[in-house]
């Protein structure tokens, strides 16, 4: 995540081709270019792992662009879903091509593979890149869950869906004659399936009392246990809601993330939306470990995949762009209105932490509405040129994701310092190139990552599409 034309990557929404079959114009309309990508959707992703290093690396500064603490929906918030949406778009245009059902299957689980490898080495804990220059985990406190894990599961589950349910007959049949929700309906009745389950069990579930020990060595309580009352269900609080308990239950609290979200939240600490000193009337939750891509979350977020898969379908059957777009925005619209009202009303609040349907609504119904803009720019209009660095990172995402996102590249730098490992070249470039230069760590920080990651890693994306290389999984 090998040729440009041949290089598939679903791990983070590769690849971007549309249908074979050059699409039909309706009457009296330009007709859709013939092309064998979709230039919009690389475009997109590129775009979706940009704003990962930004809040990755400027969020600490930037609080109002990182997680929100608990309910809310901040700009990082978009992240994980919009690579979801990208990841299920992708589903249906990669196996399309791939007409023998045990050669896709075989594929797919040989991907998904790849993706739990990269996953639990990247977020497990054994990589400590790019501040400090040691690895390894402990295995009694590794973490099991991850973005890439995230994606895997949706993957796996969305595209076996795809494969078992693919009919020759269908993928040609004209949505004029039948709707393509009902073409698919399969799809769509899974996702009712994992809706309800996840409502029943975050609703349902008793939630006792329970507690926990202080790993973190820098905390004045380290080592100290402390419990937090309980003894409830229905609630969507931080401490006592049913996403956390099924996964104390079936990870175990030691392999949960240890510095969740809502340790910045106003309860916690007095430096809210920014991280700081916990306050001395501080809940015993505070300090607790959550997993913000635990189970009940992930499996309510293949609905995400599931409607980048529509859209997918949309590509495939819909002959016209005009055609593409009604579909796209309406159904953007739609979704983004229902979250809103869903979140506004207080029925379902917005919240990335427990994956709510609200949020689902919203953020799925951005991606409709940010992919249908791409495409009305890019491979409607032209205007391709304008979003090249772009396009590049879509192109080569996975290898962005890893050696930027990750940290990867940044920590092999560190590596190479004069006179202690606080002195290396990323700190000094950071500190004398951008922060002194503007008299502002905000700033300065903001900047580095715009120009000395986001930037330069597009810049060598696009070498590497020029020498035809991509890091495909």
């Amino acid at each position: 995540m090998a040729t440009a034309s041949t290089t598939t990557k679903e791990d983070l929404g590769r690849p971007s081709h549309s249908p074979e079959d050059p699409p039909q114009a309706a009457e009296g309309e330009k007709p859709a270019p013939r092309t064998k990508r979709i230039a919009s959707l690389d475009i997109f992703r590129g775009l979706t792992v940009a704003v990962m290093v930004l809040v990755d690396d400027a969020g600490g500064e930037w609080p109002v662009i990182t997680h929100a603490p608990w309910n809310g929906c901040n700009f990082a918030d978009f992240v994980m879903p919009f690579f979801l949406f990208i990841v299920g778009m992708a589903i249906p245009l990669s196996l399309k091509r791939i007409p023998d059902r045990g050669v896709a299957a075989r594929r797919v689980m040989v991907r998904t593979l790849k993706l739990l490898f990269w996953g639990v080495l990247l977020q497990g804990g054994y990589s400590h890149a790019p501040d400090k220059l040691t690895y390894g985990v402990d295995m009694k406190h590794i973490r099991w869950c991850g973005i890439l894990q995230r994606i895997a599961l949706a993957y796996t589950i969305v595209s076996l869906l795809e494969i078992l349910t693919k009919n020759a007959t269908v993928e040609t049949q004209s949505p004029a004659k039948s709707s393509i929700f009902k073409l698919y309906y399969q799809q769509w009745l899974l996702g009712f399936c994992i809706l309800v389950i996840c409502l029943l069990v975050l609703y349902a579930t008793y939630v006792p009392d329970w507690e926990y020990t202080v790993h973190n060595i820098e905390s004045l309580d380290y080592g100290k246990v402390f419990t937090v009352k309980c003894g409830t269900r229905g609630r969507l609080d931080p401490p006592c809601n049913a996403a956390g308990y099924v996964d104390r239950q079936v990870l175990g609290i030691n392999h949960m993330y240890q510095r969740p979200a809502w340790k910045r939240s106003k309860a916690c600490t007095y430096s809210s939306p920014h991280e700081g000193p916990f306050r001395k009337d501080a809940p015993a939750w505070c300090q607790a470990p959550f997993e913000p891509e635990g189970i009940l979350s992930s499996i309510a977020s293949i609905l995400s995949t599931i409607i980048g898969v529509h859209y997918g379908h949309v590509l495939i059957h819909m002959k016209s762009h005009m055609d593409r777009l009604k579909q796209w925005v309406a159904m953007g619209a739609t979704l983004l209105i229902l979250g809103i009202l869903l979140h506004f009303t207080h029925a379902i609040p917005l919240n990335k932490q427990l994956y709510s349907f609200s949020y689902i609504c919203v953020t799925a119904g951005a991606a409709g509405l940010v992919f249908s803009t791409f495409y009305f720019l890019v491979d409607i209009l032209g205007l391709r040129n304008f979003f090249l660095p772009l396009e590049w990172i879509g192109m080569n995402a996975m290898l962005v994701y890893v050696m930027a996102a990750g940290g990867i590249f940044a920590g092999f730098v560190n590596g190479w310092y004069y006179d202690g490992p606080n002195n290396t070249l990323v700190y000094w470039i950071q500190k004398h190139v951008f922060i002194k230069v503007w008299h502002s760590t905000r700033v300065g920080t903001l900047l580095y990552v715009i120009f000395a990651e986001i930037l330069f890693w597009a810049l060598v994306s696009g070498v590497l599409h020029r020498l035809g290389i991509y890091w495909k999984l």
